[in-house]
């Protein structure tokens, strides 16, 4: 079973069994809705199927949490992994072309969901082709639907409420995935009020990546994650962004690096500077 990250080649191995796989690509543009699909169908990996950041793994009638991208409840969610043929026994594996941006998501929401068996493709698109790895276009192929049930979550997501109880205590640690510009508050092209939320320490998703896109080793993050935490219980930490979708490669970072599986704000940013009350700051 892959949890964490899975290699271009160990996927094409994989491809070559009988084992049930179900591969998923994330592709998305927070700019662009409509990017996504289109980003797609112009290339994927053969036999892989589509899940849309705004329609498939956001959900804005009924939904299970605050902010830009709140999370479907798991019920509705289930249902979109049956639509895309994921079966409790399936080995999920995800990826997109932006840095784990994307399909980091769809990891964290598997895990919420009680399923263990998904992986993050490391590096991506880019290095599926570079693997030499068969690659497809045009629209999604139709897929039998998966008998996926939920089970017990395995990711714990905090509210705006638990954030708010939790602020100024020693032993939790907010860690912001945004870019240093937007958590100082020098710019915010997304949401309606720059800064970042008191006591947060920054550190933008991308450090988590070599130059090609895959994961740093694993040392090295401990490395980083200890230095940027400076004593503080790894425990304690609950990741954030924008709106809960780059806050998870921070999450699967620490993962990675041997140091646990941190809680998760998916409302982030967005969700707090829009609730009335909370308390910002800049710089």
């Amino acid at each position: 079973m892959h949890t964490t990250l899975i290699s271009a080649t160990e996927l094409q191995q994989l491809l070559k069994t009988d084992a049930d796989v179900r591969v998923i690509d994330c592709s998305a543009d927070l700019m662009d809705p409509t990017a996504g699909r289109r980003l797609y169908e112009q290339l994927h990996v053969a036999g892989s199927l589509h899940a849309d950041l705004d329609t498939d793994l956001s959900e804005k009638s009924h939904p299970a949490s605050s902010g830009r991208h709140p999370l479907p409840a798991r019920e509705v969610f289930a249902a979109t992994l049956q639509r895309l043929g994921v079966n409790n026994g399936s080995q999920v594996v995800v990826l997109d072309r932006a840095g784990i941006m994307f399909s980091g998501r769809l990891w964290w929401m598997l895990k919420w969901c009680g399923h263990e068996a998904v992986a993050v493709l490391d590096g991506g698109l880019a290095a599926w082709q570079a693997a030499g790895g068969a690659v497809g276009s045009g629209p999604a192929p139709t897929v039998p639907a998966g008998d996926f049930r939920l089970g017990p979550t395995a990711a714990t997501a905090l509210t705006t409420d638990d954030v708010q109880a939790l602020m100024g205590r020693p032993d939790r640690t907010l860690v912001d995935a945004r870019a240093a510009a937007r958590f100082r508050g020098e710019t915010e092209p997304l949401d309606p009020v720059a800064g970042h939320i008191p006591g947060a320490l920054n550190r933008p998703f991308g450090e988590n990546l070599l130059p090609d896109g895959r994961f740093k080793p694993a040392e090295v993050l401990r490395a980083e994650f200890e230095r940027l935490l400076a004593g503080r219980d790894p425990a304690g930490v609950v990741h954030q962004c924008g709106s809960g979708v780059s806050a998870v490669p921070n999450l699967l970072a620490m993962e990675l690096a041997g140091l646990g599986r941190a809680a998760l704000y998916p409302g982030s940013w967005s969700a707090w500077c829009n609730t009335p009350g909370t308390a910002r700051a800049q710089g």
